[in-house]
């Protein structure tokens, strides 16, 4: 057994629109939306069902009560960031969400000492190629490493790299597909800035992948394929995401962090590797908006894995279980936490896997040992 090397993921992080305007130094306030126009409205919203919520705060205010799970420090902190963090105007157009965070409000992010943003997802260039490219200068000036996103193909598939203690190293690819909305023109080329976008789920797509991780991989590394796939709601996973997550892991791949769902879908252990199919939002400024109730979007989950090194097998998950209110992350109370501990159990099932709750309020995954012959 190699040496046990605790990892701490999480699902979208959108610090942008209502977010940014209660931090320290908030962007224009003007929308794009069908139906709001006003960043600030979003705050509103949230007050309306949380009450006052402060401006100007400290950086750390979103991260509220996570901070003190992330004070067991996990060797790398990964998240996938669906912000655009420019001072550009120039949004793209016909796209509906537009989210955009100042770049001065970085310190958001640094006062959770994130490592790794995965950038191939929806929002990254919600402001344009000016705005991607002041988003990497932005992140890579504080020495938050990126992945998924550059200004040409080649620096879009390479993939952020962590060292650890002894040489060995946490690799982190991010990927992108068109189910999660990108649009097909924000795919990276040669010439042109975008994102790292999977032409499709094949066989010979995950090839192509598994062997951009070989050429990657040095004993002792731990290999994270971030994904952001999906529609935004439901629990049902695709056959096709299924599949694929088994090709990269067959591979070399250790742990699928699989993201665009705005709620936790099933988690399953495949060969005695993870499979987050689904992580659900982290940070976002949805409270007060109505609608998809059922899935309590406002149950946001805190990912620790630990994995070892010599194999890329799952030790153990431990998930904190948070609530956003206030546009801060909360403990969840007991029962938030019995109620999601229940419905993770009930979706990941058909998986093998269901999870317990431990005695200090966080959720334990448990599971049967699945893949050996598939």
């Amino acid at each position: 057994m190699g040496a046990r090397v605790t990892l701490f993921l999480a699902g979208d992080v959108m610090t942008g629109r209502g977010v940014d305007q209660i931090l320290g130094c908030p962007s224009a306030p003007d929308l794009h939306e069908s139906y709001v126009r006003d960043a600030r409205d979003y705050v509103e919203l949230a007050e309306r069902v949380s009450g006052p919520i402060p401006r100007s705060v400290d950086p750390a205010y979103v991260w509220g009560d996570a901070l003190v799970e992330l004070a067991a420090a996990p060797e790398v902190r990964i998240v996938n960031l669906e912000v655009s963090l420019t001072r550009s105007a120039e949004f793209w157009p016909d796209k509906g969400i537009n989210y955009r965070m100042h770049p001065a409000n970085v310190t958001c992010l640094t006062a959770a000492r994130i490592d790794v943003c995965a950038l191939a997802n929806n929002h990254v260039l919600d402001y344009g190629y000016r705005g991607l490219e002041e988003t990497l200068a932005t992140l890579t000036a504080v020495g938050v490493k990126t992945a998924g996103a550059g200004r040409n193909l080649a620096e879009a598939q390479r993939p952020a790299i962590v060292e650890r203690p002894g040489g060995q190293r946490v690799i982190v690819f991010s990927f992108g597909t068109g189910t999660s909305g990108i649009p097909l023109a924000w795919a990276a080329t040669g010439e042109r800035p975008g994102v790292d976008v999977l032409e499709d789920l094949s066989d010979a797509t995950a090839g192509r992948v598994v062997e951009r991780v070989g050429r990657a991989k040095r004993p002792g590394d731990i290999v994270v394929a971030s994904i952001h796939w999906g529609g935004n709601w439901g629990y049902e996973v695709p056959r096709a995401h299924v599949r694929f997550a088994h090709r990269l892991i067959d591979g070399g791949v250790d742990v699928v962090h699989g993201h665009s769902s705005h709620h936790p879908r099933p988690i399953e252990v495949y060969r005695k590797k993870l499979v987050l199919h689904g992580c659900g939002d982290f940070i976002d400024d949805y409270e007060g908006i109505p609608g998809y109730e059922d899935f309590r979007d406002d149950l946001v989950l805190m990912y620790f894995p630990v994995v070892d090194s010599a194999t890329g097998q799952l030790i153990d998950l431990r998930m904190a279980p948070m609530h956003i209110r206030k546009m801060r992350l909360n403990r969840a109370s007991p029962a938030e936490v019995e109620w999601l501990g229940g419905r993770l159990s009930r979706i990941s099932g058909p998986f093998g896997s269901w999870v317990e709750m431990a005695a200090d309020g966080d959720l334990c995954l448990r599971w049967r040992q699945r893949g050996d012959r598939e």
